[in-house]
């Protein structure tokens, strides 16, 4: 971290694309007077289907441009950059990188059934990180790891109520709900935007879990322990980058009902 770090300067957060809004816009509730620099990686989406090496490169390319942007902190609002690349960001640089990861242990917590489904993409499921997690807080529950393939390209895209998009995820979901898995996790950032038709073919009695709220509590526990919360008596705002075209970026926050602010390519 520089030693001229401010309370003022701006909290980095990225995904691979548009999923990481999931995250933004919990950290806006909760911390509103932060500034924050949004970039999605949207040309090079979904990492799911990428090398850890590609993964790794796109992860270390955006943390430094958020660097060069005085970021006092980053948030990792990607599944999939975590289960791979943030042990190496860390390693490398000494701010405060809060992680987003599959919610293993409280989906262990609330399961009566003990069986949890997590949906994520399969470099989230292949990564020692993920198997780690598991292992460690699965708490007797059997944990089904069900990976997702095109459905982060089906949100990515802006169809998150199309029979299209509603007949992949019922592939995802029924096997889950067939063996027994009464509660879901939601392990990409992605997902939280089809929350609904995940609802509706899970059933009225499976539990979803989201952690994007707990990733923004932890922000403002590591923001708070190394004094750098921004003031309170301001109002935050937001600047949005992307390496895929801004105009895509722009129509998926009016979709989402956010206010675009400032949206510009990467």
């Amino acid at each position: 971290m520089n030693k001229d770090t401010r309370p003022d300067d701006p909290v980095g957060v990225f995904d691979s694309g548009v999923g990481g809004l999931s995250v933004l816009l919990e950290i806006r509730r909760q911390l509103p007077a932060e500034n924050l620099i949004y970039v999605a990686d949207s040309a090079h989406a979904p990492y799911g289907d990428k090398s850890p090496e590609e993964i790794q490169e796109r992860a270390f390319r955006i943390v430094e441009f958020l660097i060069d942007r005085r970021a006092k902190a980053i948030v990792v609002a990607c599944n999939t950059a975590t289960g791979v690349a943030v042990e190496a960001l860390r390693e490398r640089w000494s701010l405060p990188f809060v992680a987003i990861e599959p919610a293993v242990k409280p989906g262990a917590a609330v399961t009566k059934s003990g069986v949890v489904g997590v949906l994520a993409t399969r470099q989230t499921i292949a990564s020692p990180r993920f198997a780690r997690l598991a292992e460690t807080w699965a708490n007797g529950a059997r944990i089904l790891a069900q990976p997702c393939p095109g459905l982060v390209d089906q949100i990515e895209r802006g169809e998150l109520d199309s029979p299209r998009t509603e007949a992949l995820i019922a592939t995802f979901v029924r096997p889950l709900i067939e063996q027994g898995a009464d509660t879901l996790v939601l392990g990409c950032t992605h997902y939280p935007f089809v929350n609904r038709l995940i609802a509706a073919i899970a059933g009225p009695g499976v539990t979803i879990i989201n952690p994007a709220a707990a990733v923004a509590r932890e922000l403002r526990r590591r923001l708070t322990e190394a004094s750098l919360l921004a003031p309170a008596n301001r109002s935050g705002h937001v600047q949005f980058r992307t390496t895929g075209e801004p105009d895509q970026l722009v129509a998926m926050l009016g979709a989402l009902g956010v206010e675009a602010g400032q949206v510009s390519g990467l």
